[in-house]
């Protein structure tokens, strides 16, 4: 299952709706604007300013994966600039507005030491990073770790 969810190049916001069997929550641990980021996110997206966002999903108590997101504030959509601040919609939800590829990025150890730093458990093993990248420009950076809600049985 792990070397499925890792492989995957579509959303994984819906994946874990899948495997829920019906909707996630999202909790949101921090997010904030700043210019002090990795230097691989420097690297792959553009612009000086970029909403640095902690998250993990849930359902059913469980908690099915954790992720930090860096977006791009240059030259971001207003509609989704404002909806990405207020902080209540899965990133998955409001991709599906744009025409999107996801491309793997190798070298994701500051990203992912960040978001290990906020949630506390390192897993190497079930954690992928990739941009997200529209016709325009690349968008987003982000970090995930896949947790044991993935494996959930709703029977």
């Amino acid at each position: 299952m792990l070397s499925l969810l890792l492989a995957q190049d579509g959303s994984t916001t819906r994946l874990c709706e899948t495997v829920a069997r019906g909707p996630i929550e999202l909790h949101v641990i921090t997010q904030r604007v700043t210019d002090d980021v990795p230097t691989l996110v420097r690297q792959q997206l553009p612009g000086e300013q970029f909403i640095e966002r902690i998250t993990f999903l849930a359902a059913h108590g469980e908690v099915m994966m954790d992720n930090i997101t860096y977006i791009a504030l240059a030259g971001l959509d207003a509609s989704i600039d404002a909806d990405l601040r207020a902080g209540v919609m899965p990133i998955g939800h409001l991709l599906a507005r744009l025409w999107v590829r996801r491309e793997r990025i190798a070298g994701a150890e500051e990203p992912t030491q960040r978001l290990w730093q906020a949630v506390g458990l390192p897993d190497a093993a079930a954690t992928r990073a990739y941009r997200i990248a529209t016709p325009e420009s690349p968008r987003m950076v982000i970090a995930e770790t896949y947790r044991r809600g993935m494996l959930m049985d709703r029977g």
